[in-house]
């Protein structure tokens, strides 16, 4: 959660009484730019997608998704320490349209009656029969069983990453599992959010595998990285948010090619998409990769409402056009 956010944290409304599946209002957006009838933004074509919300307050805080491979299912972490799954709704047009059968429940946590400083999940990575959870202030990577996530007591992972060089509230805030027969063999790739050394260069790291060890991204002010998901080919895709009082809110996507990433490496790449509030966007924090019924890789991200009536839930779909 960005600081600007944490202003707006007693504006939320109160919390509804649990059920099996909290309820959820969506709209549609058609036009990425309200009043305009542009769909190609750089390097993507915007589809369609939704601001939603909801009665239950716990509804809220996303700061990370993954699809399953079906492409409709999926498991979100929320900056409360809390999960939130879910299916995507597509309309005869095969647009995102609503959500359904969404459920948030509490993480188990390594500590008893953990605190808001121990549970700011923020990073989210899916690999097979586990989910790897980062999290931030309590800088740690934690492994939860998949299946039974929702109730089992986490593991600990190496971050690789010393501690000391992360920032109280810009830790590690990506996690991204490449593909199995990319040069990482499907291992899991995390950057910090704010965390840099002494170049102004971002912390990040390979966390297992043959190519296991630190390298660094390129940091361009004011822009911080809020997530990531990698391409069938291996290519890395970084979702980056800035934000200031005077300028609002932006967004923008970097393509990092496939190969670059190893230890030692300093690492960058090209900006795909790049928006300001001029566009349907908000706190951007989530950005996952799912393939289209024709085939062509399809991006979806999210924002993070802070929990605030002044902010907004939405999920907005693109497809890569190169």
């Amino acid at each position: 959660m960005p600081a600007w956010g944490c202003a707006f944290a007693l504006l939320a409304f109160p919390v509804a009484p649990a059920s099996e599946f909290v309820p959820v209002v969506s709209r549609s957006i058609q036009q990425f730019k309200p009043g305009s009838p542009q769909t190609r933004y750089g390097s993507l074509e915007f589809i369609g997608g939704i601001q939603y919300s909801s009665s239950d307050s716990r509804v809220g805080g996303v700061s990370a998704i993954r699809f399953r491979p079906n492409g409709r299912d999926f498991v979100a972490v929320l900056d409360t320490g809390d999960w939130m799954t879910g299916s995507i709704v597509r309309d005869a047009d095969g647009r995102i349209s609503d959500l359904s059968q969404l459920s948030v429940v509490a993480m188990r946590a390594q500590e008893q009656n953990p605190s808001k400083f121990d549970v700011d999940a923020e990073g989210l990575a899916v690999r097979e029969g586990e989910l790897l959870v980062g999290f931030e202030r309590r800088h740690r990577i934690d492994a939860y069983p998949d299946p039974g996530f929702e109730t089992a007591q986490p593991r600990s992972v190496d971050m690789v990453i010393p501690r000391r060089e992360l920032r109280a509230n810009g830790g590690i805030e990506t996690l991204a599992t490449a593909p199995a027969d990319s040069a990482l063999k499907g291992a899991v790739v995390v950057v910090a959010e704010r965390s840099i050394d002494e170049d102004g260069n971002l912390f990040a790291a390979v966390l297992d595998g043959p190519l296991k060890g630190i390298f660094k991204v390129v940091r361009n002010e004011p822009w911080a990285v809020t997530d990531g998901a990698f391409l069938e080919g291996g290519d890395l895709l970084l979702l980056e948010r800035r934000f200031s009082y005077t300028g609002g809110v932006g967004m923008r996507i970097r393509r990092i090619e496939a190969g670059v990433i190893r230890p030692g490496a300093l690492i960058d790449g090209e900006v795909l998409i790049e928006a300001d509030m001029g566009a349907e966007i908000d706190n951007m924090e989530g950005l996952d990769v799912v393939r289209g019924p024709d085939g062509v890789p399809r991006i979806i991200v999210v924002s993070d409402d802070n929990r605030s009536f002044l902010q907004r839930n939405l999920m907005l779909e693109f497809r890569l056009t190169e």
